[in-house]
């Protein structure tokens, strides 16, 4: 035990730091103790309280509380602070790091400060000095504030660094290697690395889109994984100039210009076999360029029909409808439902030698050899329609036009498949029914739609089950409001649910599979539309054909094990 003077008080030696007298005196520690962690501290050259709260002598928390009690000083829980939000520029970095306290704020002359220590004088005048201003400390907990001064102490290019992790092997990428301009203090190198490391992730995670997002106190990376945004990184605040710039150079656009939105295409090549492309647009907002890149594997229309989903006489409606002569099928769907890859995968039966195909895209998404492809450019008059008037006169046997959007591009594709030639379009429609009742709502005869169009498919696409599905604990009730039918419930199936593992990322579900609905026009069907039919008639009349819609299509996957049912029921939600 410490030893107590005549007058009530701890004696300890003068070489104890002002917090370690306190201490002593308060009986929190012995007088033995404390100098031999004040000679600890000294020999180490470091701070009483570093080695008092690494060697474990007391928590930081009780130390911080004691310190705040003893000074008359308000405490602050540092975990309630947004580092991002912290003003960088009222204390040099390196004199903060070396005295580790951070910079709150200051108002009028006085400067908040952080520290663990508020009995430092020596460490308070260095402070006063270099900021020339009046302090207010604020008590914190000593391991949160170093932790926090390390992060804050770092310099971009090293937290970068700390990203990437210096894992990554070198890859090619495409573009025009122009000069960026020097927009911050970051080195070009670690942007490269990052950018790189951030593409590869994306791929490897089978993600569709990465969002490149800047706001005032923070920057975030998104992905779109299996139609779902998931944020994965949040580099500093300070790269999202440069790294705009690196992606521009590489996409071909234009630097210096940063007022409005632009779009480009890069690639990068992952192997002799595999090469990736990006289409790249820019969008100005408040706090910078936000970039999204859509990422364009051509090995997905060469996955094959099968890969799509498609129940087996749905495949063979589909199959039986590309191969004739002449006629127009029609891809329905919101976007992002896999409309240009069902296309794809369609040109992709129909690429052969004899055989000659053209497209008009806005732009186009995947390069298939073998195909003439033309990128839409309204701006200098190459619109759909005039695509198509060009296709025309280029002896054509197959014709895809990227998206019906007017009655002119309608009435040139409709005439393009009444004169001998198969065109494959898209449209922007709930399910197969709506589609032709669009078709009449832009301004086509009846007569036209029920001589051209062929085939409607409405699609959706739905996640599918990760391998650590369950199965899921439901009665014959809910299964029929679900949409089931009675003879549906025979006990040979069986419902899952989503669980979550490392494989898939904790979601429970892992790739996406195509829900779809496959309406071939028949001459009953036809009737209608001269009838001048509406929507709901069409169904009918489709239903009576054997034609499955969404809901029912999707709850077939459920059946089979592919996905869930709440998936079906909120990716059919009509």
């Amino acid at each position: 035990m410490a030893t107590v003077a005549a007058s009530g008080r701890t004696k300890e030696p003068t070489s104890l730091s002002g917090l370690g007298r306190a201490l002593v005196q308060h009986q929190l520690l012995r007088l033995d103790e404390a100098s031999a962690i004040q000679r600890k501290a000294d020999a180490g050259r470091h701070g009483f309280v570093d080695e008092l709260i690494g060697a474990g002598h007391m928590p930081a928390r009780q130390l911080a509380q004691f310190a705040a009690e003893l000074c008359g000083h308000p405490l602050l829980d540092l975990s309630a602070i947004d580092p991002a939000t912290l003003p960088t520029d009222l204390l040099d970095r390196k004199l903060a790091t070396e005295l580790r306290v951070v910079a709150l704020g200051k108002r009028g002359g006085r400067l908040s400060i952080a520290v663990s220590d508020p009995t430092d004088s020596k460490l308070l005048d260095r402070i006063r000095f270099s900021a020339q201003a009046a302090l207010d400390p604020i008590v914190v907990e000593h391991d949160r504030l170093v932790r926090l001064v390390e992060r804050l102490g770092q310099s971009t290019t090293e937290q970068l660094e700390e990203l990437v992790d210096g894992s990554l092997d070198e890859i090619a990428v495409a573009g025009d290697e122009q000069a960026a301009p020097d927009t911050s203090d970051v080195d070009d190198a670690p942007v490269v690395r990052f950018l790189q490391k951030v593409l590869i992730e994306a791929i490897q995670a089978g993600a569709s889109d990465i969002h490149f997002e800047p706001y005032e106190k923070f920057y975030r990376i998104r992905l779109r994984v299996d139609g779902e945004l998931r944020e994965v990184v949040t580099p500093p605040l300070a790269i999202k100039e440069k790294l705009a710039s690196r992606i521009k150079v590489i996409s071909r656009l234009d630097i210096s210009e940063r007022r409005v939105p632009q779009d480009g295409r890069m690639k990068i090549v992952l192997s002799s076999q595999r090469t990736i492309d990006f289409r790249v647009s820019t969008l100005p907002t408040l706090f910078g360029e936000k970039i999204v890149m859509r990422i364009l594997d051509p090995s997905s229309a060469k996955l094959g029909i099968d890969a799509l989903g498609y129940e087996p006489d749905q495949k063979q409606i589909m199959l039986e409808a590309i191969r004739r002569p002449y006629g127009m099928i029609l891809v329905t769907g919101p976007t992002g439902s896999g409309k240009t890859v069902s296309l794809y995968t369609c040109l992709n039966l129909l690429n052969e030698p004899g055989i000659n195909i053209s497209t008009a895209e806005d732009p186009a998404e995947i390069n298939l050899p073998g195909v003439n492809q033309v990128n839409v450019n309204e701006k200098a008059g190459l619109t759909f329609a005039a695509a198509l008037r060009a296709f025309l006169r280029q002896d054509p046997d197959v014709i895809m036009v990227g998206e019906i959007r007017d009655l002119e591009t309608a009435d040139i594709a409709i005439k393009a498949a009444q004169t001998g030639h198969m065109v494959l379009s898209t449209l922007h429609t709930n399910d197969a029914p709506t589609t032709l009742t669009r078709l009449a709502n832009m301004g086509v005869a009846p007569f036209n739609i029920a001589s051209s169009v062929i085939l409607i498919t409405a699609q959706r696409l739905a996640r599918r089950l990760c391998n650590c599905k369950q199965p899921l604990a439901t009665d014959d009730g809910a299964l029929l409001k679900a949409g089931f039918l009675e003879s549906d419930l025979d006990g040979k199936w069986t419902p899952y649910r989503p669980v979550g593992c490392e494989r898939c990322g904790g979601t429970g579900y892992k790739g996406r599979v195509g829900i779809y609905q496959v309406m071939p026009i028949t001459e009953e069907t036809q009737k209608i539309i001269l009838g001048h039919g509406n929507a709901l008639q069409i169904a009918q009349q489709a239903q009576r054909e054997g034609v499955r819609d969404l809901r029912r299509s999707g709850l077939m996957k459920v059946m089979q094990g592919m996905t869930s049912i709440e998936e079906v029921l909120g990716v059919t939600n009509e």
